[in-house]
């Protein structure tokens, strides 16, 4: 017996188990709807960008925490594993990207 799972129940499950878990600042609800009208190239240099920028936010917090600039240490902390935790899924989307295109460069014809 196969079970269909149609593309608007799959985003809202998404969404709510992303809901309580901190990641809805990093992934938008926009960014769970299918754009059909933006090329894929455009996604990865829009996520590359927030991951940038998360980076530079992080780096920002760590820097106002040495200096003693009235940045608390969870703050700091908060800051850095945004960061992390993006620049990771980054990389895990490279991976996989790498891979599919690895299999479609071995497929025989």
């Amino acid at each position: 017996m196969q079970f269909a799972i149609s593309p608007l129940s799959a985003g809202a499950t998404a969404e709510s188990a992303l809901a309580g878990s901190g990641v809805a600042a990093i992934v938008s609800p926009a960014a769970l709807a299918p754009a059909a009208s933006a090329p894929f190239s455009d996604l990865l240099t829009d996520a590359v960008g927030q991951v940038n920028q998360l980076e530079s936010q992080a780096r920002t917090a760590v820097d106002g925490l040495m200096t003693g600039s009235g940045v608390d240490v969870h703050q700091a902390m908060i800051s850095t594993e945004k960061a992390s935790m993006a620049f990771e899924l980054a990389l895990a989307v490279r991976n996989k990207a790498v891979q599919a295109y690895q299999q479609v460069i071995g497929m025989q014809f």
